[in-house]
C-alpha cells in the first residue's frame, strides 16, 4: 500500500482508527500524482535540420516498506491497554518517519511507502515476509518487536536488501540474519561504551563491579570487563564481589582516598539498588566515589535523583532527547503544526532514520550497502555502524551521562 499523510488527534477509540484504516486504503488505491504537462498547440510543420533528441528520463524512486503495529483487527472488539499502547508506537512512529521523508522529497528525493499492519503478531509478520511487493523494497522498516522480527527474517535468510530492526534493543545473535540492520544499540554496546570512558575518560585505577548475584547481571557486566580488559590493556585492577544486603566491607580496604573509586552496578532489582546504593552515598562522604549504573536507571522511579547526584553517578544513553536544543524545538514546532499533536520519542526515532537511511536510499538505491562508511547524528542518538558476519549492522554509538544539578548533563 502506498501510504498517504495523516492527521491525528489523540488515540481515543475506534472512530480514530476507522479514519486511519480509511486514509490507508484510500492511500493504497491512489497512485501518485505527477505534474502534467500543459497542451501544446499543434502547428504547421517548418522545414529545418534535424536536432537530436532529448528523452526525459523519470526521476529514480526508493521502494520503502514500514511493517508497525497498528492492530488494525482491534478495531470491531475494541482496545486492550497493551494494544492501544502499541498502535501508538505505530502511529507516532510513522508519522515521524513520514515527516522525514517528506523533508527529504523537498530535496528532490522520491520516494515510494509502503505501510502494512503486522497486528503485533508474529504469524503474521512470518506471511507478510512472503509477500512480493515486501520482497522487493530497497528498504524494510520492521517489524517493531521481538518475536515478529525472528518470525520475518526466519523467512529471509538469504542475501537480499537490508531489514531495519526501528526500535527493538534486542541482541542480533537473537535472530542471527545477515540483512538485519539494529538501529537502536543492544545492551553490550552500552557496557563497551562505559568501559571506554572509564578508561579513557575517568582514567581510573581501580574498578568495582557489584554484582546482585542474579545471572541477568551478567548481560552488563561481560561485555564491561572484556571491555576494560581490552582497552585498559589489562592495567586496570578490577574486582568483582556478589553484595550480600549493602554490605561492601570486605573492599573497603582497597578503597583509594585520593584516586577515583569506580563501582559499576549492572542490576536494576529494586531491593539489591536500594541498599547498595545507600552504602556507596555513605562511603562517598570519605571516599572519591563514581558509579556506573545499568542504562535502564534512568527510567526506574524509585531511584531518587539527589542520591545518584550524591554517588557521580553516570549511565550511557541511546536515546536521551535534549528538548531544548534547537534542532529539538524545530523539529517539535514542525510535528505540531502538522500533525496537532505532541512528537513522542517514537516519532523523534522515526523521523532520524528516514532521515539516515532515506538520505542514503536518495542519493543511491545501493547506498545502504556500506553503513559503515556514513555516519550520522540525529535528534536522539548518532548512528554509527559496524557489521558483524552472520548479524548484519549494528548501531555502537552510545551518550554517557552524568547526573548533576538534578537532571542528566551529557559527558560524552
Amino acid at each position: 500500500m502506498i501510504s498517504a499523510q495523516n492527521h491525528r488527534p489523540l488515540l481515543s477509540g475506534n472512530k480514530w482508527f476507522l479514519y486511519l484504516w480509511i486514509m490507508l486504503v484510500a492511500a493504497a488505491c491512489s497512485p501518485k500524482l505527477q505534474p502534467v504537462q500543459a497542451p501544446v498547440k499543434p502547428t504547421e510543420p517548418v522545414a529545418k535540420a534535424p536536432e537530436p533528441s532529448s528523452v526525459k528520463t523519470d526521476p529514480k524512486v526508493a521502494t520503502i516498506a514500514l511493517l508497525l503495529p497498528f492492530e488494525l483487527d482491534y478495531l470491531k472488539k475494541g482496545y486492550s491497554v497493551n494494544a492501544l499502547k502499541q498502535a501508538n508506537i505505530a502511529i507516532d512512529y510513522y508519522q515521524g518517519f513520514k515527516m522525514g521523508l517528506d523533508s527529504l522529497t523537498a530535496k528532490g528525493y522520491n520516494y515510494r511507502l509502503l505501510v502494512y499492519d503486522t497486528h503485533d503478531l508474529p504469524a503474521q509478520s512470518h506471511s507478510l515476509a512472503y509477500n512480493p511487493d515486501i520482497r522487493a523494497s530497497d528498504l524494510i522498516v520492521g517489524p517493531v518487536f521481538p518475536e515478529g522480527i525472528k518470525a520475518f527474517t526466519s523467512v529471509l535468510t538469504s542475501g537480499r536488501k537490508p531489514i531495519l530492526s526501528p526500535l527493538a534493543a534486542s541482541a542480533p545473535s537473537t535472530f542471527k540474519n545477515q540483512n538485519l540492520v539494529t538501529a537502536i544499540p543492544p545492551l553490550e554496546y552500552h557496557a563497551w561504551g562505559a568501559a571506554e570512558y572509564v578508561v579513557k575518560g575517568i582514567k581510573a585505577k581501580k574498578v568495582f563491579v557489584l554484582k546482585s548475584g542474579y545471572s541477568v547481571d551478567n548481560d552488563y557486566s561481560k561485555p564491561f570487563i572484556k571491555g576494560i580488559d581490552s582497552l585498559g590493556k589489562k592495567q586496570v585492577k578490577l574486582t568483582q564481589l556478589t553484595v550480600s544486603r549493602g554490605n561492601l566491607n570486605t573492599i573497603i580496604p582497597q578503597l583509594s582516598l585520593t584516586d577515583q573509586n569506580v563501582f559499576v552496578v549492572p542490576s536494576t532489582n529494586q531491593a539489591f539498588l536500594s541498599v547498595t546504593l545507600h552504602t556507596l552515598d555513605s562511603l562517598s562522604k570519605k571516599y572519591p566515589i563514581t558509579v556506573f549504573g545499568h542504562p535502564s536507571w534512568a527510567d526506574l522511579s524509585f531511584l531518587r535523583t539527589e542520591l545518584l547526584q550524591n554517588i557521580n553517578t553516570h549511565i550511557t544513553s541511546s536515546d536521551h532527547i535534549d528538548y531544548k536544543a534547537e534542532q529539538t524545538l524545530a523539529f517539535t514546532r514542525n510535528y505540531r503544526k502538522t500533525f496537532k499533536a505532541d512528537a513522542s520519542e517514537y516519532s523523534i526515532k522515526g523521523f532520524d532514520e528516514a532521515m539516515y537511511f532515506g538520505n542514503l536510499l536518495g542519493k543511491d538505491n545501493d547506498g545502504l550497502k556500506d553503513l559503515g562508511k556514513n555516519e550520522f547524528t540525529g535528534i536522539h542518538n548518532s548512528f554509527r555502524f559496524i557489521k558483524k558476519p552472520g548479524l548484519g549492522w549494528i548501531n555502537t554509538h552510545v551518550n554517557v551521562f552524568k547526573y548533576a544539578n538534578f537532571a542528566l548533563k551529557q559527558v560524552k
